[in-house]
């Protein structure tokens, strides 16, 4: 009876984490669709990103090479917001123990804010919306311990290469495949937001706002034991 009761516990601890893993993946999912939807709204809106900080770093070297100041002082502000939004999504997720909806409800104050912005000044606007991007990784770090990236799919599409190559070579690791569902996300939400973009303009991240509001939502659903185990240290 003790085999089978401890093969019965075992198999019931494989079901949980694979459903983990899977409820996981979906808030991946539905976070990708937010940053690729406002980084191409503010792309479009704005000029600038706001969630790709690889891009706004070689445009920053760029300015700063021609010696336009203005641009210089404009994207240093947007790449050191995204810094500030992460650091305070940490910052308030621990606040309220780790939990994710006060962090979202935030991400959705400050895109409303942005989507109200005259675009007569669009630096408030792209500084709210690149602390918003910054402050959602602090809602999935990792699923099933494996690394997540939310706002940027360079390391995911990197992790995905390297997990393909050793398929290739026949070693049968896990998880590499997953890599594939921020890329997938971020695509879907670029488009559905520079189709917004075009109909809306910078109101369009009322739309942001509203997943994001959503996303809040939802995760008020997810067992915090399993918050815990997405969210960073």
């Amino acid at each position: 009876m003790l085999p089978n009761a401890l093969t019965s516990h075992s198999a019931r601890r494989l079901k949980l984490r694979s459903l983990r893993g899977r409820v996981g993946l979906g808030l991946v999912a539905g976070l990708s669709v937010l940053a690729g939807m406002t980084d191409a709204i503010g792309l479009l809106a704005l000029g600038d990103f706001v969630s790709f900080m690889s891009g706004n770093t070689t445009r920053l070297a760029v300015a700063i090479s021609e010696a336009d100041a203005a641009m210089v002082l404009r994207l240093s502000g947007a790449v050191l917001g995204f810094v500030a939004g992460n650091a305070l999504g940490v910052l308030l997720a621990r606040s309220f123990r780790r939990r994710a909806w006060p962090v979202l409800l935030v991400v959705a104050g400050l895109l409303g804010g942005a989507a109200a912005w005259p675009l007569a000044a669009t630096f408030p606007a792209l500084l709210a919306a690149t602390l918003a991007m910054g402050m959602i990784n602090a809602v999935v770090e990792q699923v099933n311990g494996l690394p997540i990236g939310l706002t940027y799919v360079t390391g995911a599409l990197s992790r995905f290469g390297r997990g393909l190559g050793r398929w290739v070579l026949g070693e049968r690791r896990n998880g590499w495949r997953v890599q594939l569902v921020p890329w997938a996300g971020m695509l879907l939400g670029a488009a559905l937001g520079a189709w917004l973009e075009h109909r809306l303009g910078l109101q369009a991240l009322a739309g942001s706002c509203a997943l994001a509001c959503l996303l809040a939502l939802v995760t008020r659903f997810i067992p915090r034991s399993w918050q815990l185990g997405y969210m960073p240290r």
